[in-house]
């Protein structure tokens, strides 16, 4: 059928009002073929016409910098839908300002393109159509009002998220022995150890402590994910190994033990990799486990090499899992670094990966340094690498050095 015979007053602009009589005014209109991912109005631009879509649908975009890049998987986020019958740009043609909004296309479409004169000149001069355009309006204002009440609504919620994962961030760091240097009272021992969560709060961790006087443990570990849930988990899991630390005499018992405990009422099925290890300091003895941790570097007598690992699997995600220890002797002046893969996963604008090559070649070449810096020209060198300093994935280290004492 053409288009000049249809019947237009399914449209809410032409409710009730006399088909003929429309159909006529709008005799010399165009119709817009549009395909989808396609602006109709552009935020600046001067607008002289009424636009109605026929079929298809269209987006009014709340955030012109999220909707600049059309097709993206941001720009629904931040959209009003306009479905066909609705009409588009009528404000710029009522008070002649520029278009406020971005206008696109979701869906190919056929729109009907009203021009200015016909709009006030022929069909504004019917009753109906008056009235229609009064009720639309006034519909769309409380329209407006209510989103703008939600919005503030969720304004005032998310200033209060904010603060609350301020506060959260600031109970996970006191969780963690972030002191530099640790146990600076003793003469035997070096340790330092660094977190830096890639979003408020993070699910990576490190812990050590003294369960007898020369009796070192120290652990690092990694959280499925990262935010909340996986800040949730980490807490779990630090208050676990404290707890198990103190009454375990071998890491893989504890693994073993703590792996248990993770499982029971894993819906979620987070799980965590994990790297333990207790250090008799007075004679360098160390025995250590492995749950699916980044293994540790090792830099003894000048001599840079990955540590060997015992097999384990992720902690939390098989309940039944055994673990198993290795031993070795740490020497007078040998360097142990700890990482989690935010380290050397850690990617630059061409898709490269820092890798576990490259940090152990530049632990090889920083080795000799005070731990504390050490640990600071690891974070330098990632940061100078991915060319950002902000994170993609937590990133966590933990490096211990034997001291004569």
């Amino acid at each position: 059928m053409d288009r000049r015979q249809a019947d237009l007053t399914w449209i809410p602009l032409f409710s009730h009002a006399v088909s003929e009589d429309v159909n006529y005014a709008l005799r010399n209109c165009d119709i817009l073929e549009l395909p989808a991912d396609q602006a109709l109005l552009v935020p600046g631009q001067n607008n002289e016409n009424v636009y109605i879509a026929l079929t298809g649908e269209l987006a009014a975009h709340l955030d012109y910098e999220l909707a600049g890049n059309l097709g993206s998987e941001r720009a629904p986020q931040a959209c009003i839908p306009i479905p066909a019958g609705e009409c588009i740009g009528e404000l710029s043609a009522i008070d002649g300002k520029p278009v406020s909004i971005l206008v696109t296309t979701v869906t190919a479409a056929r729109i009907l393109r009203i021009p200015q004169d016909i709009f006030w000149g022929d069909l504004l001069v019917m009753p109906r159509v008056a009235a229609n355009l009064r009720i639309m309006l006034s519909t769309r204002v409380r329209r407006t009002n209510e989103m703008t009440r939600k919005a503030q609504q969720e304004q005032l919620e998310l200033i209060h998220l904010k603060k609350e994962l301020n506060v959260a961030k600031q109970l996970q760091a006191s969780m963690l022995p972030l002191q530099q240097p640790l146990f600076d009272e003793r003469r035997d021992i070096e340790i330092c150890g660094f977190m830096e969560a890639a979003s408020n709060v993070g699910g990576d961790l490190f812990d050590t402590f003294f369960v007898r006087e020369n009796r070192l443990f120290f652990c690092i570990g990694d959280v499925s994910g990262h935010g909340i849930v996986s800040a949730l988990f980490m807490a779990r899991t630090i208050g676990l190994i404290r707890v198990l630390a103190m009454g375990t005499s071998d890491p893989h018992t504890l693994l073993t033990q703590l792996n248990e405990r993770l499982c029971l009422g894993n819906e979620t099925n987070i799980f965590v990799t994990l790297f333990c290890g207790m250090l008799e300091v007075d004679t360098g003895r160390l025995l250590y486990s492995n749950g699916g941790h980044c293994p540790p570097m090792l830099n003894s007598k000048g001599q840079t090499s990955i540590l060997p690992l015992p097999k384990g699997p992720l902690i939390g995600a098989f309940a039944g899992a055994q673990y198993q220890s290795l031993e070795c002797t740490l020497e007078i002046g040998d360097t142990l670094f700890c990482y989690t893969d935010g380290v050397t996963e850690s990617r630059n604008k061409r898709d490269e990966e820092f890798s576990e090559e490259q940090c152990l070649a530049l632990f090889a070449r920083i080795a000799p340094q005070p731990i504390r810096q050490l640990l600071e020209a690891v974070r330098g060198e990632v940061a100078l690498f991915s060319e950002t300093s902000i994170l993609e994935d937590d990133c966590t280290m933990l490096a211990l050095r034997r001291l004569a004492g």
